[in-house]
């Protein structure tokens, strides 16, 4: 049996455009990857983070902003 570990990588969707942002520290929390992301994408501060998705071998999250919507 081989295992393997899949690589995280967080999505932020910006304009557009969709901006790929690797995983800065494998043991680090999802919450601590958007935090340390913030500090270049003053937008995450209130961005919440999708279910994760597995696609291509690699473990997707999807940076969420709320900047803008109502309710």
């Amino acid at each position: 049996m081989i295992i393997t570990t899949l690589q995280r990588v967080f999505i932020l969707k910006e304009k557009e455009r969709e901006i790929v942002l690797n995983d800065p520290e494998p043991k680090w929390s999802t919450q601590a990857v958007l935090n340390f992301y913030s500090n270049n994408y003053p937008v995450l501060t209130t961005a919440k983070i999708s279910q994760p998705k597995i696609i291509n071998d690699t473990i997707q999250y999807h940076f969420e902003t709320v900047i803008g919507t109502k309710g």
